[in-house]
């Protein structure tokens, strides 16, 4: 829809057609992929502000390296839309995040420019490396192989991450290759670097030019002419001299030739710093570049924080389209209930991993300041520090999207299951999530925190039982307790002014099976864990229509299993269905598991619905769970066909 509004974007079709542009052609093509960006995001939503920031960037690097052969990797790839557009998707630029289209992030199988699939941080140091070393090898066996640079593209806020870390200790010792391999530290919140005046980028174009290079070259040679001693006091002294002047000391004793901090929204800058570096076989690099989030569109340069991530909006008021008022969301329903148990509890203490707002603690950090944490992108260390608080007494949660716990789970099992340490962790984002697509479901917590000697396992089927479940919690300082509960609004359900203790393993009955026709003896039981029971009792009334109207019991517990109730549906019906939010290896197995162990299985029909063995894409989250299998219609498929109707 925008081809003929800008000119010398249309004029790139592919990532070579920048390569004999002028610097003032490359600045016209970056204001217009700015203007495309925004145009677009305010049609599909989307993770605007980080995308905005890195334009100038995204072209001068496309500009300069031989992508594809030249890798590009960009971590988290949130901010990847410019890159998208510059890589011969803009005609389906407007299918991001739509059923069917775009992914968010990069994709190996959507384009040849995305080398490595990312919606994780901290990846992209790590795979880069392992390319550059790849591509040695391969260029030692094969003399026509040219060795390529690999361009990796971190966050300061993903850098924060230890695997970041690691990454950048091996690249040091990881051999040839690794001279090939470009850090790009992009420095959005100024956290690390003093401010970007001429001076910095003229020190950072003379540090990235071959004569200085080859001059410390030079140096280099001469200084191991002289006794150890002095060779090691001369290469630190030289160390430390840029470090002053360039504050890049730390990437230094990491072994990477640190040149910055750059501006980076001047392409005048930009262009020839990249230039240098690409022609150059002196790295592992740092290239430190400052940036804006939502530069050149002033809504999002005014507020970051609102524009990382938006719905559609309009283009020239920056106005986001609000959802029409509905019921709370399921996160701001348990951060009502632990802030209120907190009012009352000083030792109760909230720890997120860069993510306050989406895990409503936010609210709880304004009014607790003193015991709320967010420890930025660093899972292992939040379950951990998380585990020591636990040791003193304290009460942590531990609130984590399903998806980010996953890269926690040596600590989850190490540090806090295997001391029994009362941490409770508030599991976020669980099931099935929308737009954001397979990388972010929460579909696996159930199985790999269910497998844990030990871990209490909760889900909610409604905002009053997750009231009920964030009490429970506050209170449970028996050992490990996970609390998992959707993204997305809440049914509307009229809460209580506070939410009741539980009693921990014991599940509930919802509906008793009423009186079956036909010749089907013992009927029908469904078992529901999570949200899903939503559905399951739409599922019954149509059963009810077909004659059958079943038991609908509520197992509040994937572990401990409440055995009384089970025991109690299987020798009671001929029929019992299972149904989770999660993928298989999960409640549905320790259901048949424990059946099995007692010889009930023998006695009832087992049917186990859960997450199909696949990944399911980016689409709306109705009907996501729709193609998983998991709605009404699919419960009376699977109750009709056990009996065999």
């Amino acid at each position: 829809p925008t081809r003929g509004r800008f000119p010398e974007l249309d004029r790139v079709g592919l990532p070579v057609d920048l390569r004999n542009l002028s610097i003032d052609q490359l600045r016209q093509v970056a204001d217009e992929l700015r203007s495309e960006t925004v145009d677009t995001v305010s049609t599909t939503g989307g993770h605007l502000g980080a995308s905005l920031g890195v334009v100038e960037l995204t072209v001068a690097i496309h500009a300069v390296f031989d992508t594809p052969d030249d890798k590009l990797i960009w971590d988290v790839g949130h901010q990847a839309y410019p890159h998208k557009i510059l890589t011969g998707r803009r005609d389906r630029i407007r299918t991001l995040r739509q059923p069917g289209g775009l992914s968010g992030f990069t994709r190996r199988s959507e384009s040849a420019y995305d080398p490595f699939g990312a919606a994780h941080s901290s990846t992209s140091i790590s795979a880069g490396l392992g390319m550059a070393v790849a591509h040695h090898l391969r260029a030692e066996e094969d003399p026509s192989y040219r060795e390529r640079n690999v361009i990796a593209v971190i966050g300061d806020g993903s850098i924060s991450a230890g695997m970041a870390y690691e990454a950048m200790n091996n690249a040091a010792v990881a051999g040839p290759g690794a001279e090939r391999l470009i850090v790009i530290l992009n420095d959005n919140e100024m956290s690390i670097a003093p401010p970007v005046g001429s001076m910095s980028n003229y020190l950072s174009r003379l540090m990235s030019s071959r004569q200085f290079m080859g001059l410390r070259d030079l140096a280099g040679k001469v200084v191991k002419k002289l006794p150890d001693r002095l060779e090691r006091t001369a290469k630190r002294a030289e160390e430390y001299a840029r470090g002053m002047i360039t504050g890049g000391t730390l990437f230094e004793e990491l072994g990477f030739y640190y040149v910055g901090p750059v501006n980076g929204h001047d392409m005048s800058q930009l262009v020839p710093i990249l230039r240098n570096l690409r022609d150059t076989d002196q790295g592992p690099i740092l290239l430190h570049v400052i940036t804006e989030k939502g530069h050149g569109y002033k809504p999002a340069e005014k507020a970051g924080d609102k524009y990382h991530a938006v719905a559609k909006f309009n283009v020239v008021t920056g106005e986001q389209k609000k959802a029409p008022p509905g019921p709370p969301s399921w996160t701001n329903v348990f951060a009502r209930e632990l802030i209120d148990r907190a009012s009352t509890d000083d030792r109760i203490t909230a720890i997120t991993a860069a993510m306050p707002s989406g895990t409503g603690l936010d609210k709880f950090a304004k009014q607790f300041p003193e015991r709320f944490f967010d420890v930025g992108i660093a899972e292992q260390h939040a379950v951990t520090f998380a585990a020591g608080m636990a040791t003193e007494g304290l009460r942590p949660f531990c609130a984590i999207y399903s998806t980010f716990l996953q890269r926690a789970y040596d600590q989850v099992m190490h540090d806090v299951v295997l001391q029994n340490l009362p941490v409770r962790f508030a599991i976020d984002r669980a099931g099935l999530v929308g737009a954001d697509g397979a990388t972010h479901a929460g579909s696996f917590d159930i199985a790999y925190l269910g497998c844990l000697p030990g871990m209490t396992i909760m889900a909610p089927s409604d905002e009053v039982e997750l009231l009920n479940m964030t009490a429970t919690a506050c209170e449970f300082d028996e050992g490990p307790i996970a609390l998992r509960y959707p993204r997305g609004n809440t049914y509307g359900l009229e809460l209580p002014a506070k939410g009741e203790i539980i009693q921990i393993g014991k599940g509930r009955i919802v509906r008793e099976m009423g009186q079956q026709s036909g010749r089907e003896k013992g009927g029908i039981a469904i078992l529901s864990l999570g949200p899903r029971l939503h559905e399951v009792l739409k599922a019954a009334d149509q059963l009810a229509a077909h004659g059958l109207p079943p038991t609908v019991a509520d197992a509040r517990f994937a572990k401990p299993l409440d055995t009384e109730l089970l025991e109690q549906l299987a020798r009671n019906h001929a029929v019992l269905i299972t149904i989770e939010e999660g993928a298989m290896g999960g409640f549905g197995s320790m259901v048949a598991q424990h059946l099995s162990r007692t010889g009930l299985l023998d006695n009832v029909r087992l049917r186990t619905m859960t997450l199909p063995d696949r990944f399911i894409d980016h689409n709306t989250q109705t009907a996501q769970y729709d193609e998983a299998g998991l709605n009404a219609p699919s419960i009376v498929n699977t109750a009709l066909n056990a009996i065999g109707m």
